[in-house]
Formats: structure tokens, C-alpha cells, sequence
């Protein structure tokens, strides 16, 4: 059985998964039902001896839920902390295989750091169009045999992990197939991507899924996510809102980016609501009653 986890600890959290994930990850249902398939397998340890527990690459634009996912699947299979992220931004050139490896012997590199954390999780490569192609390389070793070796001569075992790569390649195209059907949209990005990718990496990756764009209705939904979350923290804190009709369309006015999609959303909330309450306590307020939008001050206020 691939490393990790009993069937019969898990069970009942894989019942609850795939409702798990349609609650926090807004706009991508077409995805949910396959990314869960492929855990459910890893879970119950029927992936292949001597491969990772899953392999997936997510394409789409930026700030439409594809890491958000990764991490969301990896805290309630796992823990929070056994997401691991590599930025592929900061592996574009042939040194920087030291980095990942270990640039000389005695250096475990960046691999070698997240195997001392743990023996399970994810590994999560942003954006794997920039890596390097000697990068690559040690991406179909991991692929092939769920094994890397570090400048140490060290041989990690990863059989316990999950690995995502994530790409933008095709999603600027996106706009154009706008009024096109989901499948259509699916089949143009998945071939820019077999054409852009290096084959036999791109035939070693287990599941490729198009994440689409989010509409005004789904940017609402996690608009409304972020705010109870925030809401409910701040309640903790002794700080109870209740906020009007207004503040969900405010919100997504100010966190949703053309170019980076809901990513800039949760700060946006987190900052907006906090500074509401930090103002009405800096000014005598209890820090609770109805949250509302100042169109003058462009700002969230209590009244």
C-alpha cells in the first residue's frame, strides 16, 4: 500500500470531501468530481507502488482557486502545515538546481529541508512553465519512481505525497473563448499546454484540469465566504456585525483584479472589516452593530 493512511481512518473524511471542497472553492465544480476521484485513490492507497499518491496539473488564470485548492485538499486530508509551495519563478535557471537539490555536497536543498518536516503532503509547483529544464528533469524522476536524489547522495522516498503543478499556459485565450462551451475552452487550453509542455512530463501527470473564469456571481459567493469567515473571527473577538445588503458588491468592487482574480480578495475583506471596527473603537464604539458601505470614504463603517 503507497505510504500513509489507513482506509479505515479514512474513510469517513473522503465520504465528507468532495462537500468539503464545493463549500470553499467557488466557480470550479467541473474540476471537484476528479480531483476527488484521484484522492479518494491515493487515500485508500491504490495508487501504483513507487509513484507519488497523485499527480495533477491545474490550468487556468491566476486567482481562480487552483492553489486555494491544493491547500484546502492537503488541510482537511492532512494538516495545513504539510502543503509545501515552490515559486518555479525562482527556478529558471540551471544553478537553481542547487537550490531544489542542494548546490554542493553536504546541502539537502529546499526538497531536502520539506522531507525533514515530513513524509507526507503535497508539493505544490507554481507555475512549472518557468522551471528550468534541468528542473524538469527531477520532475519526471519524482513522476516516474517517487524518488529524487539531493546533492548529499540522500535519496528521498515521496511516494507519500501528492504533487500539483500549476500553469497560466492557454489562459489568456480564455477571454476570447468567452461565449464558447466548457469543453470547447477545456480541449484549446489542454492543447496549448501538450504543445507548450514537454511531452513526456506533460503523459506522466495523472489528472489536467481546466479551471475557468470566475463570473460576478461566483467573485459574490466568495466574496461572502471571506466575509462570514471574517465575521466569525471577529465575533470571537467580541466584535458582533451585521453587515447590509450593500457590502458584498462593495467588496468584490475592491478585492476582485481583472489580471489576478479573487487572490487579492481575502485582504481586501480582512482589511476593509478590520479597519471598520478599529475605527469605531479608536472613536468610543463597542466595535459592533451594522456594517455598512461609505461611498464618500469609499470604506466600510459601523452604524
Amino acid at each position: 500500500m503507497n505510504a500513509a493512511i489507513s482506509p479505515v481512518k479514512s474513510n469517513g473524511k473522503l465520504h465528507e470531501l468532495e462537500s468539503h471542497l464545493r463549500q470553499r472553492i467557488r466557480g470550479q465544480d467541473h474540476v471537484l468530481p476528479r480531483v476527488v476521484s484521484l484522492l479518494h485513490r491515493g487515500e485508500l492507497g491504490l495508487t501504483k507502488p513507487g509513484r507519488p499518491r497523485g499527480s495533477f496539473l491545474f490550468l487556468g488564470p491566476t486567482g481562480v482557486g487552483k492553489t486555494e485548492l491544493t491547500l484546502t485538499f492537503t488541510s482537511f486530508l492532512m494538516s495545513n502545515a504539510l502543503a509545501f509551495r515552490f515559486d518555479m519563478s525562482e527556478y529558471q535557471t540551471q544553478e537553481s538546481l542547487g537550490l531544489l537539490l542542494g548546490g554542493k555536497l553536504g546541502e539537502r536543498g529546499t526538497l531536502g529541508m520539506v522531507y525533514d518536516r515530513s513524509k507526507i503532503g503535497t508539493l505544490l509547483f507554481d507555475e512549472i512553465e518557468k522551471a528550468h529544464p534541468r528542473v524538469l528533469d527531477v520532475f519526471l524522476q519524482i513522476l516516474d519512481a517517487a524518488r529524487v536524489t539531493l546533492a548529499t547522495g540522500e535519496t528521498l522516498e515521496l511516494s507519500g505525497f501528492y504533487i500539483v503543478f500549476t500553469s497560466n499556459i492557454g489562459s489568456a485565450d480564455l477571454m476570447n473563448l468567452q461565449y464558447s462551451t466548457p469543453a470547447t475552452m477545456e480541449r484549446h487550453v489542454l492543447t496549448r499546454a501538450q504543445q507548450s509542455m514537454r511531452p513526456e512530463l506533460y503523459a506522466r501527470i495523472t489528472e489536467k484540469l481546466v479551471f475557468g473564469r470566475l463570473t460576478y456571481d461566483h467573485q459574490l459567493e466568495i466574496a461572502h465566504l471571506l466575509l462570514n469567515q471574517e465575521l466569525a473571527f471577529l465575533k470571537s473577538k467580541g466584535h458582533e456585525l451585521t453587515p447590509d445588503a450593500t457590502v458584498l458588491p462593495f467588496l468584490v468592487r475592491r478585492g476582485f483584479h481583472p489580471k489576478l482574480g479573487a487572490r487579492p480578495m481575502r485582504d481586501a475583506v480582512e482589511k476593509l472589516v478590520g479597519d471598520a471596527v478599529a475605527i469605531d473603537l479608536l472613536t468610543g464604539g463597542s466595535g459592533c452593530g451594522s456594517l455598512v458601505v461609505d461611498e464618500t470614504a469609499n470604506a466600510l463603517i459601523i452604524s
